[in-house]
């Protein structure tokens, strides 16, 4: 069963330079993804090669990956910010052919502390649920 999640990405140099005040926030490059693949087989956040190019992401380096049709390399591109189900991290991406789909690997599932329920989809690590603690009155020593 395929599950999807939206996806927030926004290039973090231009980030940078927008809080720096070299550039306007509105300038900075960034796109939201309705249908990314969550693939617990991908390692990594992936990005098809045209919207690295949207993005306006660099090429940092390259690294092989193991594939259907054998071990490729694969490009690695500069560091995005992205945002799943209110949660936001950053992560180098790397580089996938024209017309596959995002893939967010477990990588980006840890970082987020995020699962993947195959009833559910996309769920908060219920191993970490929090929010009885945080609805506690805090009372001070």
């Amino acid at each position: 069963m395929k599950h999807t999640t939206q996806i927030a990405l926004l290039n973090r140099g231009d980030q940078f330079l927008a809080e720096a005040g070299v550039i306007k926030p509105e300038e900075i490059r960034q796109v939201t993804i309705e249908d990314a693949v969550v693939d617990t087989g991908a390692t990594r956040l992936a990005l098809p090669k045209p919207i690295i190019e949207q993005l306006g992401l660099t090429p940092v380096g390259s690294v092989p990956v193991k594939t259907t049709n054998g071990i490729v390399a694969r490009t690695i591109y500069s560091e995005v910010r992205f945002t799943v189900m209110e949660r936001a991290e950053t992560l180098n991406v790397t580089e996938l052919p024209e017309g596959l789909p995002v893939l967010v690997g477990h990588v980006v599932l840890e970082l987020l502390d995020l699962c993947l329920d195959i009833r559910k989809g996309l769920i908060y690590n219920p191993e970490h649920d929090f929010s009885s603690i945080c609805q506690r009155p805090i009372r001070p020593d």
